[in-house]
C-alpha cells in the first residue's frame, strides 16, 4: 500500500480513497495501521473512510465519517444533504460518546474477535478440502475451498440449504475470490462450533 500511494503521489490530479473501517481490529501489530495519507505530499490527496460500525459494533446505527481536505468536505456535504438528509441527532451524540468514553472495551472486543477467529481458522484447517490462512484482523475467515471440482458459489449456496450455514462466495469480492468463502467470527463461540460441526458433516460426505 505504501508503494502503490508513493506511484499514485507523482500524479497531482489523483486522489485516494482510503477505506480504514477495520484499523483498530488488527490484532497483533507490530506497527501502527498504515493510511496513505501519513505519506509525504498525500494528506490533502487522500480521503479516509471510517464508521462506527466495526469497531464499536454500532453496525444498525449507520454512522460514518469521512477526512478530508476542506475543499473536498464541501462537495461531500453537498452530496451527503442532497442524498440523505442528515444523521440523527441521538446517534450523532451515541457516536461522540463512543469517541470520548473509555476505550476498554474496544479492546476487550478485539482479543475477544482474535481468540475466535484463530480457533475458528485452526478448525476449518481441519475439514477435508478446506484451507484457511490464520486471519489478522477482523472478524472473518477466507477459507480456500476445492472439493470434487465443486465450484465456491455452489458450496456457499449448499452450506445454507442443507447444514443451515450462511456464508458468502468469495467471488462476491472480486475475481480473485474465487474458489474462497467468507465466514464471519462475529458470533458466539456456542454458534461458531455449530457452524463447525455442520461444516464437517457436509464436506465429509461430498
Amino acid at each position: 500500500m505504501r508503494r502503490i500511494t508513493e506511484l499514485i503521489r507523482d500524479y497531482s490530479d489523483a486522489y485516494v480513497l482510503s477505506d480504514e473501517i477495520y484499523d483498530r481490529l488488527v490484532f497483533q501489530p507490530t506497527e501502527p495501521v498504515f493510511s496513505p495519507a501519513s505519506v509525504t505530499g498525500m494528506r490533502d490527496r487522500t480521503i479516509v473512510l471510517d464508521g462506527f460500525s466495526k469497531t464499536y459494533a454500532m453496525t444498525g446505527w449507520r454512522l460514518g465519517y469521512g477526512l478530508m481536505n476542506a475543499n473536498m468536505a464541501e462537495v461531500f456535504s453537498r452530496l451527503m444533504v442532497n442524498s440523505n438528509g442528515c444523521t440523527a441527532t441521538f446517534t450523532q451524540e451515541a457516536g461522540c460518546e463512543a469517541l470520548l468514553g473509555p476505550q476498554d472495551s474496544v479492546d476487550q472486543m478485539r482479543s475477544e474477535f482474535h481468540q475466535r477467529s484463530v480457533w475458528f481458522a485452526e478448525q476449518l484447517n481441519q475439514i477435508k478440502g478446506v484451507h484457511c490462512v490464520i486471519p489478522n484482523a477482523a472478524f472473518y475467515a477466507f477459507p480456500r475451498v476445492s472439493v470434487n471440482g465443486l465450484g465456491s458459489a455452489e458450496i456457499a449456496e449448499r452450506l445454507l440449504q442443507e447444514v443451515g450455514v450462511a456464508c458468502l462466495d468469495g467471488e462476491s469480492f472480486g475475481q480473485m475470490g474465487k474458489g474462497f468463502l467468507r465466514l464471519s467470527t462475529a458470533n458466539s463461540m456456542d454458534n461458531l462450533t455449530m457452524a463447525i460441526q455442520r461444516l464437517h458433516t457436509f464436506f465429509d460426505t461430498l
